[in-house]
């Protein structure tokens, strides 16, 4: 199984929609956090370490995670996916955006 970790900021829309899509596929767990300490789940320590690969929703989330989590992300895997916040919970486009970006990642 590879763990897959999802990062937006507030873990309400995107990386939960990701969550979503990914945890019904067989061979992925799948879970979703936030950077802000806002998120409905907060990211910590213990999502990044259980992670094999992590997905962040844009450049910045990337960044936080870097000022805070240096040493625990210096041997994981982290692509930033460009996918802006203008989307709800399960938006079909946003489900084919997520899919089409994360998908090469996942068969490399």
């Amino acid at each position: 199984m590879t763990n897959l970790l999802f990062v937006c900021s507030r873990n309400q829309w995107r990386s939960p929609t990701a969550e979503a899509i990914w945890h019904r596929r067989p061979g992925f767990n799948a879970r979703s956090a936030g950077t802000s300490p806002n998120a409905r789940k907060p990211i910590g320590p213990a999502d990044i370490r259980w992670a094999d690969i992590i997905f962040v929703m844009e450049r910045k989330h990337l960044n936080r995670l870097q000022a805070e989590y240096t040493r625990l992300l210096q041997y994981k895997r982290i692509h930033s996916l460009d996918i802006p916040d203008d989307f709800r919970y399960m938006d079909p486009e946003l489900v084919d955006m997520l899919e089409s970006a994360v998908t090469p990642y996942l068969t490399a």
